[in-house]
């Protein structure tokens, strides 16, 4: 059986590529939360987007910005698991379930809501089409 640390990637700019994730978003991202790196092409799929990657990504820790999966589990994770999920699970269900927001998107980004959080799919990157995984936002209300 082949180790999956000895098993050689292409790289893209996003690190390397793990294509054996096609279709299958929790494996993908239990496999970025893992190696922490990388890229998960066409690890989501949504009818009306198509397919969605999905990106390790990159997260301050002072300013708390950034994007990927880095950045929605650094900034988001506490909350997703306070509605009792865990990441993995509640990024497919919100990219399947939430609703296209035609007046919030734009032709760089498509945002999916849910009464709690939004998601927003990145579809350019350095001028070029890639649909990915950008980041999430909570939108419950803040304790005051």
């Amino acid at each position: 059986m082949t180790n999956i640390m000895d098993v050689e990637y292409k790289n893209g700019i996003f690190g390397p590529i793990y294509d054996q994730f096609c279709g299958q978003p929790k494996l993908a991202i239990k496999h970025l939360l893992k190696m922490q790196n990388g890229k998960c092409p066409k690890a989501l799929y949504r009818e009306d987007i198509g397919y969605i990657d999905i990106v390790w990504g990159e997260n301050d820790p002072k300013t708390n910005k950034g994007f990927g999966l880095k950045h929605i589990v650094e900034k988001h994770g506490t909350r997703i698991k306070e509605l009792g999920f865990e990441v993995e699970d509640f990024i497919p269900i919100v990219v399947q379930f939430g609703n296209l927001s035609v007046k919030k998107s734009d032709d760089k980004k498509l945002i999916l809501e849910s009464e709690t959080f939004r998601i927003v799919i990145q579809t350019r990157w350095d001028n070029q089409e890639k649909i990915f995984l950008l980041t999430a936002f909570d939108l419950r209300k803040k304790p005051e």
